[in-house]
């Protein structure tokens, strides 16, 4: 059983920075992506960041230059950086773990943290 546990979210004043942080445990093989999504109340789950294993990121246009996301292969751990926060910004954000069950055919296994709660307000 794989879990991921992250941590780091909390309130946050616009402008100010946060760190989210997530680890994942149990029995990974094959680790392809980690990465980030977010849900606001109201709007479906978005993509936030990503990271493959081979250290190639991906982001959202919507916090391109914000945010920055890294990880330890070591440590299956993986960090997202968000600084320059904006209200729009406030939603519960999701560990995302990606593995490689077989390349031909190609399947997959997606594993989801519980999620941590970002709330930008003045």
């Amino acid at each position: 059983q794989v879990q991921l546990v992250e941590s780091g979210g909390g309130l946050v004043q616009p402008g100010g920075s946060l760190t989210l942080s997530c680890t994942a445990s149990g029995r990974i093989f094959n680790i392809y992506t980690m990465g980030w999504y977010r849900q606001a109340p109201g709007k479906q789950r978005e993509l936030v960041a990503s990271i493959t294993n081979g250290g190639n990121t991906n982001y959202a246009d919507s916090v391109k230059g914000r945010f920055t996301i890294s990880g330890n292969n070591t440590k299956n751990t993986v960090y997202l950086q968000m600084n320059s926060l904006k209200p729009e910004d406030t939603a519960v954000y999701y560990c995302h773990l990606h593995t490689i069950v077989t390349l031909i055919p190609y399947y997959g296994n997606d594993y989801w943290g519980q999620g941590t709660r970002v709330t930008v307000s003045s």
